[in-house]
């Protein structure tokens, strides 16, 4: 698989790429994002098979890396892309998944840390699979306050489980209730967030964002 990476921290990127080319990948580098966008751009360009890229990069050190990712992304649909991030940036996890979640992740830098995780974050995405950090999510849910689209207490509560990545089982024994009764909870929430069926997007991933995006945190 060939991989960008863009991330001006050279003991990161460093560590990236040996670490991606010691499972067989093809690597290429930036430490900045305008030259790996301007190589991505340009009329026949060979696209990687997955972008790696860092939120915050010179010269600003601040959006220059999501804004990156969104421009390709504009350009050329199909390209997946994993972002790192160092915080919970919740406006840039809005801008990175409002085009939809087909071949796109968010995860922290921390993540990096535990290999195998990271390794299988690259593999989903790559896949056009979708990750995005529970911890993104969770610490932002805790902040929402408002109505939520008329979602009930215990629906709330779901969705609050469904941010952290559990599955209806897992939801299910958390909550000490059946299985059917959590699958009854998340079908009334993607139905009152306005989330029909949709084979091209991941609507659990859907359903948390719109949440977030109700309450004004991803703005």
């Amino acid at each position: 698989m060939r991989i960008v990476i863009a991330e001006d921290s050279v003991l990161l990127l460093d560590g990236l790429a040996r670490l991606l080319r010691s499972e067989g990948h093809g690597v290429a580098t930036y430490r900045t994002a305008e030259p790996m966008v301007a190589a991505l751009s340009r009329d026949g360009a060979e696209l990687p098979d997955l972008l790696v890229t860092d939120v915050r990069m010179p010269p600003s050190h601040t959006d220059e890396g999501l804004r990156a990712a969104v421009h390709l992304r504009s350009v050329h649909p199909d390209l997946p892309v994993l972002v790192l991030s160092q915080y919970v940036e919740q406006r840039y996890a809005a801008e990175l998944f409002a085009a939809g979640t087909r071949g796109l992740g968010y995860v922290l830098k921390d993540r990096v840390a535990d290999v195998e995780e990271f390794l299988a974050a690259v593999d989903r995405v790559a896949s056009g699979g979708t990750v995005l950090d529970p911890e993104v999510v969770s610490q932002v849910l805790a902040r929402s306050r408002s109505d939520l689209g008329g979602l009930t207490r215990r629906e709330r509560e779901v969705l609050a489980l469904m941010a952290e990545g559990l599955s209806n089982a897992a939801i299910a024994e958390r909550l000490v209730v059946g299985l059917p009764a959590v699958e009854k909870h998340v079908t009334n929430i993607l139905t009152k967030l306005g989330l029909p069926p949709d084979a091209d997007t991941h609507r659990r991933v859907l359903a948390v964002l719109r949440w977030l995006d109700l309450n004004g945190d991803l703005r």
